[in-house]
């Protein structure tokens, strides 16, 4: 047989939102298709929040998961799987909620209690599942109850500790359980009230004075602070006035406490009686009136020169009949400079400060507000000089003077000018700083400025403070005499021009190699410098650009140029002159060689032949169509022609009148190759010295050969 599934799904019975109490059904119900009609038995499974709640087996494809008496915990995401011969299928979840909670039951640890003692509280909704809100609730009568919420997200009972506070008689405790449904919150009913009476452990306590709450300084005043309790044990009594403890007992019933009444004692007293949590208070205002009125000191003059005279009288407005003394005030102790109602004193320096009068009637004593007494030194005259030493700007920067005056009360005026217009005023105690950011070259007069105080001697000047101000170096360039090319030998100049720039100015001279060479410096009191170097060589050639610098230290720096050096007219002279004495010796060598062998030819005869030696081959070498050729560091040049015998057609000796017939021989040309020969090689004992050429492999020469009649 064969069957599918074609839909799963969750139905719940009366509806998915049901009250607490009620009857629920939740089905799970299964839609198959078969292809005949079997019976197919269906393992049902429902799920509550993905936590297991039924199983069943059944053919009819419903299961049905019964809830006689629903309660919020069964509020919920409901989803169901059918399973039959290996398949499986789900359905969608369906959220069900059971409206309403169970009550919950609060119970208390005690029945009645002490002021300052603690009720603890315990609420449970045992029906109910985690997590919860357990909210509290302290009533009292005739007033607003105090709440208190807790959460529980693992318990289903919470636990919370009330005080019982000073008035409270009767208490009432209850509370509620709150949940979250699907973001919504729902509250229980209200539990059960739980009753607890309050019983005091001591009575409000009583605050008196003596002889009353209004009195007049110098008068005694008595404080009496009692109560009374149920147990002494762990009891504590204060009396304090704007949070100042005055005096306190433990395990006491009273306390007392007694002073001589000033104007300061004026305010609200309490009196407090504290046993363990619980607490009570008393209050009492006490009203001072003023005996007399409080001293007034009265300077002659606040400020005023060294060696004057000072004088301080201290007075009470309608009070004559008291103790009068006069006081410098010190930050670490007072020190008394006369008892009496006036003080007369001729004044330095280290006078200055503060003065007070102190006055005493029935043993109060009230001193007088400070008066502040200036005695003043008059300034010495100032100096003014720049904050870096030296007396110069560069122009474009700020200029930072300072004007010190070393004598003289502080505080100090420094005033600053330049020329005749005030730039700044300064208060200070020693000295003062001025910066001027507007520096020209169009400044006229220098810089001056003056100190004063309070002193009567009026203000001191300093002298005139000149300034040099430094231009820096601009636009470098640099030139050359000749330019570009130089002679080997010669001298060159180099010029090096700034547009501007005050003196003395720094020049240097560099050339490029790979490095940076510095060949030449200089300081000059002008905008420009000569450098000649006397005598220029090859090396000297390659690329040049000057520095320039100044006291402002901005470094230049110029365009390169480029120096080539050449070949001097008269070596070039020298050359071309050799060169035309080699070209007219060759040609008179040619010529004579040309004339000697014409001679040669006409005056050959057989007795020409030495001795009866015979030559193997005359080979006369014509070297005349050769190229000379000049070698390096060598002048040199050869021509010439060599005799070979011929072994084949050696020619007897005859007489010397066959000596014509030569003329007429037939003169046959052939090429032929020869080797070099040693040019003090002997032939048959007959020196013959040849030129030395400079031959490389073998040369080819055209010879004549002479032939015999036969």
């Amino acid at each position: 047989p064969v069957f599918t599934f074609n839909t799963v799904e969750i139905r719940v019975q009366p509806s998915v939102k049901v009250r607490n109490g009620a009857p629920l059904s939740v089905i799970c119900h299964a839609d198959i298709s078969k292809s005949t009609d079997f019976q197919l038995k269906c393992n049902f499974t429902i799920f509550k929040d993905h936590k297991l709640v039924f199983v069943a087996v059944s053919d009819t494809g419903n299961a049905r998961y019964e809830i006689p008496v629903a309660k919020s915990s069964d509020t919920g995401d409901y989803k169901c799987t059918v399973e039959a011969d290996r398949k499986t299928k789900s359905s969608s979840p369906v959220h069900v909620w059971v409206t309403g909670m169970t009550k919950p039951i609060l119970t208390a640890d005690k029945r009645d209690a002490l002021e300052g003692e603690v009720v603890k509280l315990l609420c449970q909704l045992p029906e109910e599942e985690p997590p919860l809100h357990f909210c509290f609730r302290k009533i009292k009568t005739n007033s607003t109850p105090k709440e208190t919420c807790v959460s529980e997200p693992y318990r289903n009972f919470s636990e919370w500790e009330f005080s019982v506070e000073e008035g409270d008689h009767i208490l009432q405790f209850d509370c509620f359980g709150r949940r979250n449904v699907k973001h919504e919150w729902e509250d229980s009913v209200h539990s059960n009230k739980t009753l607890v009476t309050v019983r005091e452990p001591f009575i409000k306590p009583t605050l008196t004075t003596t002889p009353s709450s209004n009195v007049t300084e110098g008068d005694q005043i008595h404080f009496a602070c009692s109560t009374a309790v149920v147990r002494l044990r762990d009891m504590e009594i204060f009396l304090q006035k704007n949070r100042t403890i005055l005096n306190s007992v433990q395990d006491k019933k009273s306390l007392t406490y007694s002073t001589v009444a000033t104007l300061e004692d004026s305010g609200e007293y309490l009196c407090k009686v504290e046993q363990g949590r619980a607490s009570k208070i008393t209050k009492v205002n006490v009203v001072v009136s003023e005996l007399f009125p409080r001293p007034t000191l009265v300077a002659s003059k606040t400020n005023l020169d060294e060696n004057k005279e000072l004088t301080l009288r201290c007075s009470i407005n309608g009070f004559q009949s008291a103790n009068f003394s006069i006081i410098r005030k010190s930050p670490t102790a007072d020190t008394p400079l006369r008892n009496a109602r006036a003080l007369a004193m001729r004044v330095s320096v280290n006078d200055t400060g503060s003065y007070t009068c102190k006055a005493e009637v029935k043993g109060i004593v009230k001193e007088s507000k400070p008066v502040r007494i200036n005695v003043y030194a008059p300034v010495s005259k100032p100096t003014l000089s720049v904050a870096g030493g030296s007396p110069e700007v560069v122009l474009g920067r700020p200029l930072q003077l300072m004007c010190h005056s070393a004598k003289g009360t502080p505080p100090k005026t420094f005033t600053f000018y330049k020329g005749n217009e005030v730039k700044k005023i300064v208060t200070n105690d020693t000295y003062a700083m001025f910066l001027d950011e507007n520096i020209s070259l169009n400044d006229k007069g220098g810089y001056k400025c003056d100190a004063k105080n309070n002193h009567s001697s009026g203000m001191r000047a300093s002298d005139v403070l000149n300034v040099t101000v430094i231009v820096p170096v601009r636009d470098a360039s640099l030139g050359s005499v000749p330019n570009g090319e130089v002679e080997d030998g010669s001298e060159t100049s180099f010029l090096c021009t700034v547009q501007e720039g005050s003196w003395p100015i720094h020049f240097k001279f560099f050339k490029k190699t790979d490095s940076e060479v510095l060949v030449h410096e200089e300081e000059r009191h002008a905008d420009r410098v000569m450098w000649t170097k006397k005598t220029m060589k090859r090396e000297d050639a390659g690329t040049y650009y000057c520095m320039a610098s100044n006291r402002a230290r901005v470094h230049v720096k110029s365009h390169p140029i480029t120096i080539s050096v050449i070949l001097a007219a008269w070596k070039k002279g020298v050359i071309a002159a050799f060169v035309l004495l080699v070209a007219a010796g060759a040609a008179a060598l040619a010529l004579w060689w040309f004339l000697r062998k014409k001679k040669k030819g006409k005056e050959w005869s057989p007795s020409l032949c030495l001795g009866t030696n015979v030559l193997h081959s005359a080979l006369a070498a014509n070297l005349t169509n050769e190229k000379l050729t000049r070698q390096p560091n060598d002048g040199d040049y050869y021509s010439g022609s060599g005799y070979i015998e011929d072994s084949e057609n050696h020619m007897k000796s005859t007489d010397e009148s066959k000596g014509p017939d030569l003329e007429s021989a037939e003169v046959e040309y052939t090429e032929v190759e020869v080797s070099a020969l040693d040019p003090h090689r002997e032939i048959d004992s007959v020196p013959i010295h040849f030129p030395a050429p400079v031959q490389k492999g073998t040369d080819t020469v055209y010879s004549e050969i002479s032939k015999a009649n036969n």
